[in-house]
């Protein structure tokens, strides 16, 4: 077996000197884009926007002539234009419409747990392009020198949504992360846990009781999940075998591979966890595609997927393209690859191989570097704060938090914040969860002076318009109670950073029954 690992990470190293070579952003995008358009061009979608002719244009035509075909041709969408004209019809069964033949998969996502479900379309092509990512990420192992051959041939521990899914006429529902574990390819099985049984279970609470009970028989190399319920699932572990660490139970667990949410704010309670450091591995998997994964140590972005089912725009995100309420404006300015500037914010557009179409997922994201096309996730278009021009982003938000955690010693699992109206002017309400003692003022006083620190737009507005910033310290468990009364629980999803409008008032109910 040793010499299998050893087999294994030669192999791995050799093919991360080929893709090195290979990292020609525009090039990779025309050549996707002419493949989608290609794939798509005899469906209902290809022929009402005249995909011939763009397929033409990316063959034949001048660098840019089929991106600016590509714009006259095909408006932007966001997921209720997508869904109504397109996808609807899809999910009725029909054939051909966006992509070609029948959708069999539909991944209920709502990207936060305050919106109702939406139906993404999962299709054979995208199940395809995601395991191909997978395992492209799983070579860049390659890299890390610190990982031994043994790693490869330890088990990986996916935590994610059940993959007893529904079925609905002649489709399935479910969570990305269950449709995808669902459909593992037959040679990972053996190295694939909780195994088939257990990922089937649809009650979280007992999936991970199951877990926990199994969890001293498995030898753990990987782990991979959302960050809140992966250190909840450590947590579990610990206490049933009333050990000091999870290390104690899997000490060969070297990796974590973690994505959904920014890492930085469980950080530190999650590191309590652990005997010793591991490797983290940021990845960025949406229910619309596999977009973008860390690709070598101590990188500060991720690295976009430039060549398997995805063809990117970019919206410069600023008040000539969105309004204050995250909304489109009309005919916003949309960028390929090669026209992004690094340290600017974009909301991402994607065109993809289940037949998304020029279509807005809500992220907004900041290139860290444009020669890698590395990018960081900075939030959301509709989670941001300018009640009155302070511009906080989530980004800000995620910093602010880890750093007022690590001065007071302690750990924030979860957080969300308010913009509210002030008398006559405005304020934030925060609510903060965690289990760790602290003093709600010193947090407060804490948490506006590193905001202030982080963002000049802030520091100016809360000298003049928004007047007041409260906190509001609650037990962690108090977010994960409201997540399963909105039947959100578990798998890919997140309590949103940000709240807005009717939000406010369900969560404050909420709060006054809790």
């Amino acid at each position: 077996m040793a010499l299998l690992g050893s087999m294994l990470k030669t192999g791995i190293r050799l093919t991360n000197v080929v893709q090195r070579r290979q990292l020609n952003p525009l090039k990779q995008q025309r050549k996707a884009f002419r493949k989608l358009v290609g794939k798509a061009r005899f469906t209902d979608f290809g022929t009402t926007y005249h995909f011939e002719e763009l397929l033409s244009a990316a063959e034949f035509g001048g660098k840019r002539e089929f991106y600016e075909k590509f714009k006259q041709n095909v408006p932007i969408h966001d997921y209720n234009r997508m869904f109504d004209r397109w996808w609807k019809r899809s999910l009725a069964g029909e054939k051909d419409v966006a992509w070609p033949g029948k959708v069999k998969y539909f991944a209920l996502s709502s990207g936060t747990s305050e919106a109702a479900s939406k139906y993404i379309p999962v299709t054979k092509s995208m199940s395809k392009a995601i395991q191909r990512t997978g395992v492209r990420q799983i070579l860049t192992l390659g890299r890390y020198q610190n990982l031994p051959p043994t790693l490869y041939e330890k088990g990986c521990l996916m935590l994610g949504g059940s993959t007893d899914l529904n079925a609905r006429g002649d489709h399935f529902e479910g969570d990305l992360s269950g449709i995808t574990a669902s459909r593992i390819p037959l040679w990972f099985e053996r190295f694939y846990k909780p195994g088939r049984e257990i990922a089937q279970e649809r009650d979280w609470a007992l999936k991970l009781d199951e877990i926990t009970e199994q969890a001293a028989n498995w030898d753990i190399g990987y782990v991979v999940g959302v960050p809140a319920w992966i250190q909840l699932l450590m947590e579990k572990i610990i206490a049933r075998y009333q050990v000091k660490t999870i290390h104690d139970i899997w000490p060969n667990l070297m990796v974590f591979c973690h994505g959904g949410v920014s890492f930085e704010p469980y950080r530190a309670g999650f590191e309590k966890l652990l005997a010793h450091p591991i490797t983290y591995i940021e990845t960025y998997l949406a229910s619309e595609g596999f977009i973008a994964y860390q690709t070598h140590p101590n990188a500060e972005g991720m690295q976009l997927v430039l060549n398997n089912g995805l063809f990117f725009e970019f919206i410069p995100f600023n008040e000539q393209n969105f309004t204050a309420d995250g909304e489109l404006t009309e005919n916003p300015q949309t960028l390929m690859i090669d026209e992004v500037d690094e340290g600017k914010e974009y909301a991402l557009l994607l065109s993809t191989c289940s037949g998304a179409w020029r279509y807005l997922i809500g992220d907004t994201i900041r290139f860290v570097s444009k020669q890698r096309s590395e990018i960081i996730i900075t939030g959301r278009t509709k989670h941001f704060l300018s009640l009155c021009g302070e511009h906080l982003s989530v980004d800000n938000m995620n910093r602010a938090i880890e750093m007022v955690s690590e001065e007071l010693g302690i750990s924030v699992r979860e957080f969300t914040v308010a913009g509210v109206t002030h008398d006559t002017l405005f304020a934030h309400n925060w609510y903060i969860g965690t289990d760790d003692p602290v003093n709600p003022d010193a947090l407060r006083t804490r948490l506006d002076e590193k905001l202030k620190e982080l963002n000049d737009d802030y520091a100016v507005e809360r000298r003049h318009a928004l007047k007041e910033i409260t906190v509001t310290v609650l037990p962690t468990d108090t977010f994960y109670k409201w997540m399963k009364s909105k039947g959100k629980l578990g798998g890919q999803h997140k309590f949103p950073r940000v709240l807005k409008k009717g939000l406010i008032n369900e969560w404050e109910s909420f709060l006054a029954t809790a």
